[in-house]
């Protein structure tokens, strides 16, 4: 009887190493041997501009891969919270995500610059100030703990909501309590400000501002007029106390397993998005000035000494967090304060 045992044996081999992905260095191109779907996670609701950014991302995902890349979006926390979600990509559960970054000082303290108040006073500056070195700098502090950063998107300026009263004079925030994120350098912000800080997810934030356990909160106008918040706040304050951004992250996990074209593909698209957002963004947070006000809410402008007056208040903020982080971020943060506050 014939043996075909060799045979068989090496055909189920050769077909089980035909359906494995190419590895980086094979020359067959990405639109031939690999397909990936890349599980894309936020806590913004779908008419948010980060939502029109991921989207945006998708799309130049698709068209770069020749629709070999996937990526689906899960908004409004479908996937959990911020820092769930980044468990999940640290973890290899879960492709992308896009945090604010103040949600990741728990993993490196010196994304806190970011949350310095009253750093920068123009959308330009904020821009400059993360695509810059000091950026880059903070970037390179993420794949230690299991993250890749590709960009960081438009959050907007945070702005005071509250129940009780206008906040026009550095004198308005003592005594109010107020959600603050969930970090040291806002918690401490506020305190100085002589407020009632109070860290809550922002998943639990709008119950808490419903039945009234605070008076307020601070978040960018498109996140006010997004998640509804004039329903349960009646004042809003253009205090522009601090620039916030969000972060494009991929999981190392995941990131390790891509090739170096199909790296390339998701740098650049994030990039690519990054400029389609930061504009539909822009757009929003002026649009959304209107629609705060069409819904009832007292809106109130803050003048620039009375901003001046809250800088200099928690100046020292700055100052004790700064003194704590790596030589290098401080020599930068100060190198790019500076560069940055020039331009128009």
């Amino acid at each position: 009887m014939p043996n075909r045992v060799a045979p068989l044996l090496f055909i189920a081999l050769t077909s089980a190493m035909a359906c494995l992905p190419a590895r980086g260095g094979e020359k067959a191109g990405i639109a031939e041997v690999r397909e990936w779907t890349i599980r894309f996670g936020h806590l913004n609701n779908p008419d948010h501009p980060i939502s029109l950014g991921v989207r945006k991302f998708a799309e130049a995902v698709r068209t770069r891969s020749n629709g070999r890349m996937e990526v689906v979006e899960y908004a409004s926390n479908e996937l959990g919270t911020e820092q769930q979600q980044t468990l999940a990509l640290r973890g290899g559960t879960q492709e992308m995500q896009a945090p604010a970054t103040s949600s990741l000082v728990g993993l490196v303290k010196e994304l806190g610059v970011i949350d310095f108040p009253f750093a920068v006073g123009t959308y330009r500056q904020g821009f400059a100030l993360v695509d810059g070195p000091l950026g880059e700098a903070l970037k390179r502090k993420l794949p230690e703990k299991g993250l890749v950063a590709l960009a960081f998107w438009d959050l907007g300026f945070r702005n005071a909501t509250n129940n009780r009263r206008p906040i026009a004079r550095l004198e308005d925030f003592e005594g109010l309590k107020l959600r603050v994120i969930p970090n040291p350098v806002a918690r401490e912000t506020f305190r100085v400000l002589k407020s009632h800080p109070v860290p809550l997810s922002f998943r639990d934030l709008y119950p808490a501002l419903e039945i009234r356990a605070v008076d307020g909160q601070e978040n960018p106008f498109n996140v006010i007029v997004s998640n509804r918040f004039y329903k349960v706040q009646k004042y809003v304050s253009a205090t522009h106390h601090v620039y916030a951004t969000n972060i494009i992250l991929v999981g190392k996990p995941f990131w390790d397993r891509l090739t170096a074209d199909e790296r390339n593909i998701l740098q650049e698209a994030a990039l690519e998005a990054r400029d389609y957002q930061r504009r539909v963004s822009l757009d929003a947070a002026r649009q959304a000035v209107e629609a705060l006000q069409r819904a009832g809410m007292h809106y109130n402008e803050v003048t620039a000494t009375e901003r001046e007056r809250m800088s200099e208040a928690v100046r020292p903020v700055v100052e004790k967090f700064l003194a704590t982080y790596d030589p290098e971020i401080q020599r930068l943060y100060q190198s790019e304060i500076a560069r940055v506050r020039r331009i128009d």
